[in-house]
């Protein structure tokens, strides 16, 4: 320390001050004022993008939440549309149902009139053969009987006595 006190020398020390003053001098009239420009114009710009960036993470929220709505709202047109296929597709079967029922029952139906004609046609074919059997009996017995005198005046006589009392 003591040999910069001994080295000291005035002159050296005001040339050197001179040079800094002019120096610094030169350096704000033509650096710093642009090197200020230049360093506020990229604040701004910075103060833009982050503003950009800000603006642009808002409009990506919005989006997002519009995005959810109508997501949303598919699956609620989703969900509605297969109730409604699920509706209309029950609605089907049973129609279907109905309509086989009711072709069974028209089946049922036409078998039972089938049934009762071909029964009374069966019933009026026996009863016409029970009376041919009948009438084929009744003439073999009546010439059996027939046969001699006395069992003809005998029936005639029978005859009578029944058309009389009745």
């Amino acid at each position: 320390m003591e040999q910069l006190i001994n080295d000291f020398s005035p002159g050296l020390f005001f040339m050197q001050l001179f040079i800094f003053l002019v120096l610094l001098f030169l350096l704000s009239k033509f650096a710093w004022k642009p090197i200020l420009n230049s360093l506020k114009a990229r604040e701004g710009s910075i103060a833009d993008a982050l503003q950009s960036a800000e603006n642009a993470k808002e409009e990506m929220a919005k989006l997002q939440a519009d995005n959810q709505k109508l997501l949303q709202e598919a699956r609620l047109e989703r969900d509605k549309l297969l109730k409604e296929a699920t509706d209309i597709a029950n609605k089907i079967k049973e129609e279907a149902k109905s309509d086989a029922a009711k072709q069974a029952d028209r089946m049922i139906s036409d078998a039972k009139n089938a049934i009762e004609v071909e029964k009374n046609a069966a019933l009026k074919e026996v009863t016409t053969k029970v009376a041919e059997l009948s009438l084929d009996i009744a003439e073999k017995l009546i010439r059996k009987n027939l046969s001699d005198d006395k069992a003809q005046k005998a029936l005639a006589e029978d005859f009578m006595k029944d058309l009389k009392l009745n």
